[in-house]
């Protein structure tokens, strides 16, 4: 299911399999986008989540945000699939050493 979002240049795609929800976004996850992909990640009756970001190409720190509230959300049961560009933003705000982040590659 698609998230109907303002922004063209940015789609969520969510997957839910028993308790756990996979939210595969492309495009730019920014100040007008986050709060899709927080939506997007915390449907009813789910206590895990996996973000694939291998598609996204432009992420700033409202994308940051969400990511750490997620993270809070799904303590134990949350992981990050980063594209390089995800990955390098995610080291440079000083993220990159996160549990939840899965390595690129």
């Amino acid at each position: 299911m698609d998230q109907d979002g303002q922004d063209p240049a940015f789609s969520a795609t969510i997957a839910v399999s028993g308790d756990r929800v996979t939210v595969t976004v492309a495009g730019e996850v920014d100040m007008s986008t986050a709060d899709a992909l927080f939506r997007a990640a915390t449907p009813e009756l789910i206590t895990g989540a996996t973000i694939d970001l291998r598609a996204v190409t432009f992420f700033d720190s409202a994308a940051i945000h969400t990511l750490i509230l997620l993270a809070e959300r799904y303590p134990d049961t949350f992981e990050v699939i980063p594209s390089d560009r995800v990955h390098r933003v995610l080291d440079i705000s000083g993220l990159g050493g996160q549990p939840w982040l899965r390595p690129v590659g």
